[in-house]
């Protein structure tokens, strides 16, 4: 197998995994895939899926990455409130969302891990354009707030809250405390309930 011919095939798609290899062609040598990783002409995100080393540094194809090699998902908590810019030092970890089992990937291109949630926790994202004109599901910025303290439940005081040093210019003018207050709602746990109006009290929501 020519790699040329390969990255031809698969270099647009940014990232994919063997099954889409091996319905293009059924005989593929899987071989291929240590070699070419091993020549840095690949890179392995997790087991069964790659992309390119072109895709190393762009903007948000992390993001993208994240969605795809583990799914369903979507990014939220830290990494989401980064993109917004609701917390200002960039986040190295992605953390996304998902009904799947808990799990972790680390690659070349960043940390994943993936927080289970029940499948009726799964809402509040949405389907983002990033650079390339990609497509990525992100947690709204109430969601990622939400996600944030219902799977970290040591966010419940004011020192802790106080750490994440959230945006007062967000918070007070982009933050919709409406869907806030419906998403927390939908929890039906006095523990969040609490812990989000610790939050409101501490930044003065």
């Amino acid at each position: 197998m020519n790699y040329l011919e390969f990255k031809e095939k698969f270099l647009d798609l940014g990232c994919f995994n063997i099954y889409q290899v091996y319905a293009w062609k059924p005989g593929f040598d899987r071989n291929n895939f240590v070699r070419w990783t091993r020549k840095g002409l690949l890179i392995r995100l997790r087991q069964g899926y790659y992309t390119f080393p072109e895709y190393k540094g762009k903007p948000d194809f992390a993001l993208y990455f994240a969605n795809r090699i583990y799914r369903p998902s979507y990014v939220s908590l830290h990494r989401a409130l980064s993109f917004y810019g609701i917390i200002p030092e960039g986040v190295i970890q992605i953390t996304s969302v998902t009904t799947l089992k808990t799990a972790s990937f680390s690659n070349a291109v960043g940390e994943y891990v993936y927080k289970s949630v029940h499948p009726d926790f799964m809402f509040g994202y949405d389907l983002k354009t990033i650079a390339g004109d990609r497509a990525i599901y992100l947690a709204r910025p109430e969601k990622a707030l939400i996600d944030l303290l219902y799977i970290y439940p040591f966010y419940d005081t004011i020192q802790a809250l106080e750490d994440l040093r959230l945006d007062d210019d967000f918070l007070h003018n982009d933050l919709d405390i409406s869907l806030l207050e419906e998403y927390t709602s939908r929890y039906k746990k006095k523990a969040l309930e609490r812990r989000i109006q610790l939050m409101k009290n501490t930044y003065d929501l």
